[in-house]
């Protein structure tokens, strides 16, 4: 099943995009087949090539551009929206459900073995997010060194932080050193 921030998940392999190196998880094309055999769908027969890794890297600043843009209630670049069209264009189509643990999914046609042909299912989840009814509820972590997007599916539509584990205990925990310093 396609989950709609799929593409988030991608977008979060590079965190802390607020501090002068931001954390990045996919250094090697081996890095990113096996996140995307993490995802649940078949390894690639063979890692990337550096150009297709290094494709896939530019696709994911281009959706983090995106979704970053429309987190912060402005519009996004042309030239993103461009470079995502062509790389849907150029993926995969959908054209075949499967049935699968008790839910249905993409058929993802991968003998092609590209990156291309492996980020489909990233690509359109993307597609879907920025044209469903769900895309006012993408965020952007209130902590400015983060920078995490994330899909708010709280009631309220109002959680700030990408986790109270994360920056939202360390938001609390810099308001309360900051107040006993005063106090």
């Amino acid at each position: 099943m396609l989950r709609a921030d799929l593409c988030l998940d991608f977008v979060n392999t590079r965190y802390w995009r607020g501090q002068a190196e931001p954390t990045e998880t996919l250094k090697t094309p081996d890095d990113l087949a096996g996140w995307l055999a993490g995802l649940g769908g078949p390894r690639p027969a063979r890692p990337p090539v550096r150009r297709e890794f290094e494709r896939a890297l530019e696709l994911r600043e281009t959706l983090h551009r995106l979704f970053d843009a429309e987190a912060q209630d402005r519009t996004p670049g042309a030239r993103d929206l461009e470079v995502l069209n062509q790389a849907l264009a150029a993926a995969p189509a959908r054209t075949t459900l499967r049935r699968e643990r008790g839910a249905y999914g993409w058929d993802v046609d991968a003998k092609a073995g590209t990156a291309l042909a492996l980020l489909a299912p990233i690509l359109w989840s993307a597609g879907d997010l920025l044209a469903g009814t769900r895309l006012d509820r993408v965020r952007r972590c209130a902590n400015p060194e983060c920078g995490w997007i994330f899909l708010d599916d709280s009631r309220a539509g109002k959680r700030r932080w990408c986790s109270m584990q994360a920056c939202g205990n360390r938001a609390k925990a810099r308001r309360h050193y900051h107040k006993v310093k005063k106090g």
